[in-house]
């Protein structure tokens, strides 16, 4: 099966590096199976506590359904789960900022 692999940035509210991590500890089963379900795998969040920034890295299937992830329930019951830990835009998605691959070594 062919893959892409994409990554991306979002940004902390200064202090909320505990909770952010408490709650993707605890991520709901549903969400995972969400994400699953629409070709997400190998999925990475790193975070750079001294900027507030995360750095997300994913797969994501050929015809991954990712593109319909926004209007689905559950993501939205999550951003609004994280919006308080996080710069959101008015949908209450986080703001991400996608980051061209510049590099890479297999």
């Amino acid at each position: 099966m062919t893959t892409e692999k994409i990554a991306f940035r979002m940004f902390l509210n200064p202090g909320c590096e505990a909770e952010y991590q408490r709650r993707h500890d605890a991520i709901w089963p549903e969400l995972s199976a969400l994400l699953k379900e629409r070709g997400v795998s190998d999925y990475s969040i790193f975070l750079d506590a001294p900027r507030g920034v995360l750095f997300a890295v994913l797969r994501r299937s050929a015809g991954h359904g990712m593109d319909s992830l926004p209007q689905h329930p559950v993501m939205q019951r999550w951003w609004q789960h994280m919006k308080d830990l996080m710069q959101t835009n008015a949908d209450g998605s986080p703001v991400a900022e996608p980051l061209p691959c510049v590099f890479h070594l297999d």
